[in-house]
């Protein structure tokens, strides 16, 4: 990705790791969102929570967006770490096997 940089995203949450030679590990998108800030927030403080760094960019023109509106209607992109990648997929959006396991769990008698 020779055209992404830290530049123009709202931060990076957590530690970055670096590769062999000492350069920020190469980011890769994990969703698109489309609600509001708070949304935004929650995900990347989720995936804060289990160590996965992130940073959020506005695609397009949706940084100028969200300063005249208040939100961008391109959405917000987050982006993780290569090798985090599927650790954060299965932060954001468990198996529906997982839900239902725990759906059982609560419907067990003490």
């Amino acid at each position: 990705m020779s055209d992404w940089s830290f530049k123009f995203t709202s931060g990076v949450t957590g530690n970055w790791p670096v590769t062999g030679s000492g350069e920020p590990e190469e980011p890769m998108f994990l969703e698109r969102l489309f609600g509001s800030e708070a949304e935004l927030a929650l995900h990347r403080n989720m995936l804060w929570a289990y160590g996965v760094p992130s940073v959020a960019r506005y695609p397009m023109d949706g940084m100028l967006g969200k300063v005249v509106l208040g939100q961008s209607g391109f959405g917000m992109d987050i982006f993780v770490p290569a090798s985090m990648l599927e650790d954060a997929k299965n932060i954001i959006s468990p198996s529906e096997n997982d839900i239902i396991n725990e759906e059982e769990k609560s419907n067990e008698l003490p």
